[in-house]
């Protein structure tokens, strides 16, 4: 598959402060239905439609920011970058879910987006999948003061707010699924003791398109991403990595 075939996508990383001074951030379990990551623990998000083109320019970042206020919205019911009162928030994700254009519902509601709100942390594209391909943004964003998120129940079946150590001590212990991309994106989040470390972190590494690849060592094969990208763990073994 090229780079072309990819479908474009996007998910942000939801921090607020937690109660035991370590940032929590928002996750959702996808339903087991699903046939991408079906189970698994994830950061809101997903593919960048047609529509989130409409009001941004061309720059595919831009529209990326937009699916994944978007996608944060239909998901979780939290708005980023996004002013308004809760009876307004729960109306756009009520007609997002019935299919009505995002661009749209703005423009009735007389409502701006802030795209600066999200800020860039990491891209992904994973090859050699027994299914569809995506081609990932990653973003961070600080929590809207009082947010108060709630499960869709459709895509997902359950959401809450963890720490980055406590999501992968989760899966460790199997109470949890977490895929390649999340559990090094998690690793990394870990490093941090609130939402301005990992901005002032994001932005000494450029955003390149990570590609994990596979590695033999001493007859074991390990997945691997390249070195130097801000990530403290670069290999797991194959036979241990969840793929989606």
């Amino acid at each position: 598959m090229s780079h072309a075939e990819a479908i474009p996508a996007a998910t942000v990383v939801v921090m607020r402060d937690g109660g035991g001074g370590l940032p929590e951030l928002l996750m959702v379990e996808r339903s087991r239905a699903m046939s991408f990551a079906g189970g698994a623990l994830v950061f809101p998000g997903g593919r960048i439609d047609p529509g989130d083109h409409l009001f941004t320019d061309t720059h595919e970042d831009s529209a990326a920011r937009v699916a994944a206020i978007r996608e944060t919205i239909e998901e979780a019911g939290l708005a980023l970058g996004l002013d308004c009162d809760a009876a307004t928030l729960a109306k756009i994700r009520e007609d997002l879910h019935a299919g009505r254009p995002f661009a749209q519902l703005l423009a009735e509601a007389s409502l701006a987006l802030d795209l600066d709100v999200l800020v860039p942390f990491a891209r992904w594209l994973p090859y050699g999948l027994p299914h569809r391909v995506f081609d990932t943004r990653f973003y961070l964003a600080r929590a809207p003061e009082g947010a108060a998120p709630l499960v869709d129940g459709s895509e997902n079946v359950r959401l809450c707010w963890i720490t980055a150590r406590g999501a992968l001590d989760a899966a460790d212990r199997g109470e949890a699924m977490l895929i390649y991309p999340t559990r090094r994106n998690l690793e990394r989040l870990a490093l941090f003791d609130g939402f301005d470390a990992a901005m002032a972190h994001a932005r000494r590494f450029p955003v390149e398109t990570i590609t994990p690849f596979v590695e033999s060592r001493d007859g074991v094969d390990w997945l691997c991403i390249p070195e130097g990208l801000g990530y403290p763990v670069t290999a797991e073994r194959m036979d241990r990595a969840v793929r989606a």
